[in-house]
């Protein structure tokens, strides 16, 4: 099964719960526009190079497309089609006047210098300026982009179009439009989300909590939940992992990560080959997607997850989590805090305002509350997991919103 594949399946799942309309359904299903571009770049040598380029625009009944641009070697069209789905579920989910679309190119841009990076992106925009912009299509960061590329976007666009608004695309640096409270949203919102939901899933006080992942969304995170009193027992990155049964030093693992480039070797830690197994009460995979699976899923010793990355359980593992009484909190809802406030940037483009960060902070803490408390209310009236009932918030939107 291809990602876009087990899109539909969640979806068709979904809809079965809650009797979703045939006629919504099969729009649900199929995205509503795809572009494929070939994007010619000058190298620094003098060569040229031609890069395949993607962007799914999956449903705009709620608001414009909304949807990062990831830059990867293994980018294919399948993997677009199901980002993009899953954003329309996402941007639902948490009420957002946005719908779903992705884009990606095929590249490993290690390979390329800042300047031929400067002129791909630049590329792409002309290809895709006919189908972005404020009111149609709003691009965002993703797997290997960020304030930089969306800084050149926003210019190239404005030089297309006039409009300097910055409004085409959200994850700006400030400086260039961007929000404030953009780089820890991420997980700010999934922190926001355990929180309103601790009681109702038997989170205790001072809970241990293990982090796969040490990137910005997981060190943030864990940062959070160690000020809040949680005891952050085990975190890992790409070059290993350390544990502390009495908690670790956080802000001392953030430093010899910055130092060292790696979580190994922080003091107070011990090295372990797998964060994912590790005695806690939760497990928040902030890394990969696909990590837990049905080879893994059942070693698992939490019973709550937090998914602050996307797609990081498969179907096989989502059922042996079930089966095990393992509550999910799904991605669509953990990790929205990130294009909620993309959706504050693109607001305040649009009127030309910029929000304290304490105004950020006080929406986002509304919306993701909100959004948990409506994602509760359909598991308990339907008993069905969060998963399902995070798309079934998500759906009910959406039809309403194709019904008018």
């Amino acid at each position: 099964m291809n990602p876009f594949e087990f899109a539909q399946q969640q979806i068709r799942r979904a809809a079965g719960a809650m009797g979703l309309k045939e006629d919504t359904l099969n729009v649900m299903l199929t995205p509503r526009r795809e572009v494929h571009a070939s994007i010619p770049v000058m190298m620094d040598d003098g060569s040229q190079r031609i890069f395949s380029a993607y962007r799914v625009q999956h449903n705009n009944a709620r608001g414009p497309h909304k949807g990062g641009i990831r830059y990867h070697q293994d980018v294919d069209i399948e993997e677009v089609r199901a980002l993009a789905t899953w954003m329309t579920l996402k941007t639902a989910t948490v009420g957002i006047p946005l719908g779903g679309g992705k884009g990606g190119i095929q590249l490993n841009p290690k390979e390329l210098s800042e300047g031929e990076l400067e002129r791909l992106t630049r590329g792409f925009t002309r290809v895709m300026a006919d189908v972005i912009g404020p009111d149609k299509d709003v691009p965002a960061p993703d797997v290997n982009t960020g304030p930089r590329e969306m800084g050149w976007i926003s210019d190239e666009y404005g030089k297309i179009t006039g409009d300097t608004s910055g409004a085409v695309i959200t994850g700006k640096a400030v400086a260039d439009g961007g929000s404030e409270g953009r780089g820890e949203a991420t997980a700010r919102g999934g922190f926001i989300v355990m929180e309103t939901l601790k009681e109702r899933l038997g989170i205790p006080d001072g809970a241990a909590i293990a982090i796969q992942g040490f990137g910005n969304a997981g060190r943030t995170f864990a940062r959070l939940a160690s000020v809040a009193g949680y005891k952050i027992v085990a975190v890992s990155d790409s070059r290993g992992a350390i544990y502390s049964t009495d908690g670790l030093d956080v802000a001392a693992v953030e430093v010899h990560k910055d130092e060292t480039r790696g979580v190994s070797g922080a003091p107070g830690s011990e090295a372990i080959d797998d964060v994912l197994t590790v005695d806690c009460d939760v497990l928040v995979p902030a890394a990969l997607e696909n990590a837990l699976h049905g080879d893994n899923a059942g070693n698992v010793k939490a019973k709550v997850l937090l998914e602050l990355a996307n797609g990081p359980v498969t179907p096989d593992g989502d059922a042996i989590f079930e089966q095990n009484g393992v509550q999910v909190i799904p991605d669509i809802l953990a990790n929205a805090g990130g294009v909620t406030v993309s959706g504050f940037e693109w607001e305040q483009n649009l009127k030309g305002e910029h929000w304290t960060a304490e105004e950020v902070d006080q929406k986002l803490q509304v919306i993701m509350k909100d959004a948990s408390e409506a994602m509760w209310k359909e598991h308990e009236a339907l008993n069905i997991p969060l998963r399902v009932s995070a798309q079934v918030v998500a759906l009910r939107r959406i039809e309403e919103a194709m019904s008018k």
